[in-house]
Parts: structure tokens; C-alpha cells; sequence
């Protein structure tokens, strides 16, 4: 079987509310006014498809925002959207890989994030055999040739993966590609779907 995982709150917890504090106690500009007018509009999909520099993305957001924030400050905020790994996942990721699955990550990320989680949490990369990266790849879920483009790197017919994601699109997309889809609503979710599986099965040859 190919296990196919989200990274943001599934894999790792995040939370948007502690940048947006960071950016307003750095920027002047009231959170009220920074939670309101964030949207994950065309410029983020840009940047999540690599089709804009960091420094390109960091001026738009400052500027749909009204913040005059130096690189540096932007960058110190949309870092503190991490919290930490779930363990407990990272765990059946390696359980998974261990009985000879294959366990490969899908996120859809960005350069800025990408120069700071696989630092500060080397075991997300550690506990699976590929990431596929938004921003490497050009493609950003929910677009069906990205899960496609998935399952034929991997060499896997649609109906042997499993797709973990906390955003109901883009398990709904997964599923229209003819994927297995599990919505990931809290941290419970994935526990909830391996209770009964059998890890003490051997590892296939």
C-alpha cells in the first residue's frame, strides 16, 4: 500500500493565529485588522507552486496588509506557524514503513517553510521515503494531476493508496481520482484509523 500524508495538522500542528500575533506585535498593525484581511488568495497559491520568490510573496502580503515589515520580521512570523509533530503519527509512519509499505509525504508548502521545518523537525523527513512538495513540483492540492502525478511516481494504482489531509477539498479530490480519503479532523482521526490494524504483521519481501 502507498500512505499518502498531509503535513500541516496532520503530520505536524500548525496555527495561522501565531503569525498573525507575531506580525502585528512587529508590525504596529492590529491583529483584528491582520486576521481579517488575510486570504490564501491567488498570490499564496503563486507561492505555494513556486511560481514567486519568497521576497516577491513577502512584499505582496505586507502590502495587501498594510505592514512595512523588513524581510527578516515577515519570515520570523510565517515561521511561528509551527507548533509541533505529532508524534503519535510519526510513530505509524514509521510502523507503516517498517512492514514494507511505502510512506510518502504531500504538502502543499513553500520555500520560506521548507527552510525551516526539515531543521527543526528532521523527523517528518526522517519517517518517510519521499516528500512531494508543492513548490518543487508546480502543482498545489486539490489539482487531480497532482495526485496523479503522485501515483504514477510512485508506481501505484489509485485504489492501493491512502490519502490523510485536514482539508475536506482536497480529500474529495483524492477520492475523485479513486484514492482511499481520510479527513483528518483532529488529532485523533489517524489513531482512530490504525486502531485495528495489525502492526505485528512481518515486513513484506
Amino acid at each position: 500500500m502507498l500512505y499518502i500524508f498531509d503535513m500541516g495538522n496532520v503530520i505536524i500542528d500548525i496555527d495561522f493565529n501565531r503569525v498573525f500575533a507575531v506580525w502585528s506585535k512587529l508590525s504596529g498593525v492590529p491583529l483584528a485588522s491582520i486576521k481579517k484581511n488575510f486570504t490564501a488568495g491567488e498570490v499564496f497559491k503563486l507561492h505555494e507552486r513556486g511560481n514567486i520568490t519568497d521576497i516577491e510573496f513577502a512584499e505582496e502580503i505586507n502590502s495587501e496588509l498594510g505592514m512595512n515589515l523588513s524581510f527578516e520580521q515577515f519570515a520570523e512570523g510565517w515561521q511561528a506557524i509551527f507548533i509541533a509533530v505529532r508524534p503519535e503519527v510519526i510513530d505509524i509512519m514509521n510502523k507503516l514503513r517498517e512492514q514494507g509499505h511505502r510512506v510518502v509525504v504531500l504538502s502543499n508548502t513553500n520555500r520560506l517553510h521548507h527552510d525551516y521545518w526539515p531543521e527543526h523537525y528532521p523527523e517528518i523527513a526522517a519517517s518517510a521515503d519521499f516528500l512531494y512538495l508543492s513548490q518543487d513540483l508546480g502543482m498545489r492540492k486539490p489539482d487531480p494531476e497532482l495526485f496523479k502525478y503522485v501515483l504514477e511516481s510512485e508506481d501505484v494504482e489509485a485504489q492501493d493508496a491512502v490519502f490523510f489531509d485536514d482539508v475536506k477539498t482536497n480529500v474529495d479530490a483524492a477520492i475523485a481520482v479513486g484514492m482511499k480519503g481520510v479527513h483528518v479532523i483532529d488529532k485523533q482521526t489517524i489513531i482512530d484509523y490504525f486502531k485495528d490494524y495489525d502492526f505485528s504483521l512481518p515486513v513484506e519481501e
